[in-house]
C-alpha cells in the first residue's frame, strides 16, 4: 500500500498555538480550539471564512462536540466547563472545576469525563450539568482518555507515566499498566475495540492487547520527540499520529507498519509541533500545529 499526498489547504487565523480540532456538523465542517481562547468553526471549501463560536479567557486543550445534542463542551483551562448550544450559538451551561488545566473530554451513555492537570477525572452528568462522581488514581495530571463502550471500561493515560484501565459502571480501577517511560498524551482503543494503542512522551507507541488481560504486543519507537495525538481512519485500515517532531506518520492497523512520513520538507508540513490530528474521511485528514495553522491534507491511496 502506498499514499500519495497532497496539501490541500491552510487555515490560518487563530492568534496563538492550535490544541485541538474536532469534527463539525458534517465532514465539510471542523471546529478547533487554540491558545487564543477562541473556538472557530471552518468550513473545508471556504478555508478563508472560520466563523468564531465562541471567545474564552484562557487557552482551551479540550473540545467535546455532541452532534446529537448540537452541543459543544469546551474545556476552559483553570476556569472549568463551557457549554455552547450550536443552535442558538450561547452559552447553555457552565461549570466550574478545580483550577486546573483541562486535557481531555470524552461523553459515554450521557456522562462527561474530564481529565484534569490535578490527576481528578471528574464525571459529569450531560443533562443536569451536575458532577457524577471524581475519580482520584494520581496527583499527576490525567492527560488523556479513551472509551471502549464494549468492554465498558475508561482508559486514562497520566504524567506519571502509567494507563489506568476503570469500569465505567462503577468507576472502579480495574488494571494499571506499566511501560512508558514518561507521560502518556495520547490513547485510543483500535476501531474493534481489541486493542489499545498509547503514545508517549517518550516517543513510543505501544499496542495493548484487551482481549488479553492488556498483555503488551507491541512496542514501537515511533517518533523523534513526544508523540502528541493519534486517530483512526473512519475504515479502520490506518492510523495517523502526530508529534512534537513536527511530522505525522501514517500506519496500519493491523500490524502498525509505518507506511508514510508526512512533514516540511517533502510536503510543506507544519514547522513546529503538530498537536492533533483527525480523519474527516477516509481520504482527508487535519491537522494542527504550534505554528498556529491548520492543514488539510488529501491521502490518496494507490
Amino acid at each position: 500500500m502506498f499514499f500519495e499526498i497532497q496539501k490541500l489547504d491552510s487555515f490560518t487565523g487563530h492568534k496563538d498555538a492550535v490544541y485541538n480540532i474536532v469534527a463539525g456538523a458534517d465532514e465539510n465542517h471542523f471546529i478547533s480550539a487554540a491558545g487564543d481562547g477562541l473556538i472557530v468553526n471552518w468550513n473545508t471549501s471556504a478555508p478563508d471564512l472560520g466563523r468564531p463560536l465562541a471567545k474564552v479567557a484562557s487557552s482551551v486543550y479540550a473540545l467535546l462536540n455532541d452532534p446529537i445534542e448540537n452541543e459543544l463542551w469546551i474545556g476552559q483551562n483553570f476556569e472549568g466547563l463551557q457549554v455552547i448550544d450550536l443552535i442558538s450559538k450561547k452559552v447553555s451551561g457552565s461549570i466550574k472545576l478545580n483550577s486546573s488545566a483541562i486535557f481531555d473530554l470524552k461523553l459515554w451513555n450521557g456522562s462527561i469525563y474530564v481529565a484534569s492537570g490535578d490527576g481528578t477525572i471528574s464525571v459529569i452528568d450531560q443533562k443536569e450539568h451536575a458532577f457524577k462522581k471524581h475519580i482520584k488514581s494520581s496527583d499527576k495530571s490525567v492527560r488523556c482518555l479513551a472509551i471502549n463502550p464494549v468492554e465498558r471500561e475508561l482508559a486514562a493515560g497520566y504524567s506519571d507515566h502509567s494507563i489506568r484501565i476503570f469500569d465505567l459502571q462503577t468507576f472502579e480501577l480495574k488494571r494499571q499498566l506499566f511501560s512508558h517511560k514518561n507521560s502518556v498524551f495520547c490513547l485510543s482503543y483500535s476501531p474493534d475495540f481489541t486493542k489499545l494503542i498509547s503514545g508517549s512522551r517518550d516517543a513510543r507507541m505501544l499496542e495493548w492487547d484487551v482481549e488479553n488481560e492488556y498483555k503488551l504486543n507491541k512496542d514501537l519507537i515511533a517518533h523523534m520527540y513526544t508523540i502528541n495525538h493519534l486517530d483512526f481512519s473512519p475504515d479502520g485500515e490506518f492510523m495517523a499520529s502526530c508529534s512534537m517532531d513536527k511530522s505525522i506518520k501514517l500506519w496500519r492497523t493491523a500490524d502498525l507498519k509505518l507506511l508514510k512520513v508526512i512533514d516540511k520538507g517533502r510536503h510543506a508540513g507544519h514547522g513546529t509541533s503538530i498537536n492533533r490530528v483527525m480523519w474527516l474521511n477516509n481520504k482527508t485528514l487535519i491537522s494542527c500545529s504550534d505554528d498556529r495553522s491548520i492543514a488539510m491534507w488529501e491521502i490518496k491511496r494507490i
